[in-house]
């Protein structure tokens, strides 16, 4: 069982910047791949970035790459997203994913239905 909590979320003029954190209970952290998806009002979840068990593999969504940088600390049973130059079309609930046993196709995961494991999230609102 893991447990993950994320914070960092918060109101931000658009071309500011957040860092989302997520921590995981457990000694097992190191082990799973790790995701940030994001959910806005009457849209599906999506995911934003995903990082392998690693850190050596990771992917970017086309709407967040180059401004979102995603990354982990195993020692600390973190997992990172560095939101830089933010827009009001960032604006939605984050969540933070683990997924090990439901992993298709790569050593990350992109798909809701990969994940094993998710956060209660954290509000992001970017005002233009």
């Amino acid at each position: 069982q893991v447990q993950l909590v994320e914070s960092g979320g918060g109101l931000v003029q658009a071309g500011g910047s957040l860092r989302l954190s997520c921590a995981a209970s457990g000694r097992t952290f190191s082990t799973f791949a790790m995701g940030w998806f994001r959910q806005a009002p009457g849209k599906e979840r999506e995911v934003v970035a995903a990082i392998s068990w690693s850190g050596g593999s990771t992917y970017s969504a086309d709407s967040v790459k180059g401004r979102f940088t995603i990354s982990r600390d195993n020692a600390k049973n973190t997992v990172y997203l560095q939101m830089n130059s933010l827009k009001p079309e960032d604006t939605a609930v984050y969540y933070c994913a683990a997924a090990r046993s439901k992993l298709r196709y790569s050593d990350y995961f992109t798909e809701v239905d990969e994940a094993d494991y998710w956060g209660q999230g954290t509000q992001v609102t970017v005002s233009s």
